[in-house]
């Protein structure tokens, strides 16, 4: 029996890819955190190949998400009717300048993948689960490796 079938929540795997670090996590919700862990970001291809052996790792144990999320630096294409979407475009993040990661997330895992950047993402979860709970509208600003609105 897997764990989504003990309690009958659907997981999913969010991804955060930041400038240094990229937290990856299993859950149903923010009340049912699975698995947390954290790869350094160094080149696209030992940072993606880890983040994938992480999520079969998931896998492997028993997790069966029903999606990926990943929110990623940038900049990266968000116009899913454009070639270079999933894509981080021309980032000043040495190597990873036109790193199609939801491509290849794709092609590993058969899943669907949800897109966007790590400030939406941010911005996201803070009007859904954290601070700005039952407000209209949310404005998130984050100073890190970057400096980024969502």
């Amino acid at each position: 029996m897997t764990t989504t079938q003990r309690t009958g929540a659907r997981t999913v795997a969010g991804i955060e890819m930041g400038g240094t670090k990229v937290v990856c996590a299993v859950g149903a919700g923010p009340q049912d955190l699975r698995e947390r862990t954290v790869i350094p970001t160094t080149s696209p291809d030992e940072t993606l190949g880890a983040v994938g052996d992480w999520v079969q790792g998931r896998l492997d144990a028993g997790e069966e998400p029903a999606a990926l999320g990943v929110a990623s630096f940038g900049p990266v294409c968000l116009d899913e009717g454009d070639p270079a979407y999933g894509r981080i475009t021309t980032t000043p993040k040495l190597g990873w300048g036109d790193t199609d990661v939801v491509g290849r997330l794709r092609e590993r895992f058969g899943l669907p993948v949800g897109w966007d950047t790590d400030v939406n993402g941010a911005a996201l979860a803070e009007q859904r689960w954290g601070a700005g709970q039952g407000v209209g509208s949310v404005v998130y600003l984050t100073v890190g490796t970057g400096i980024g609105g969502g």
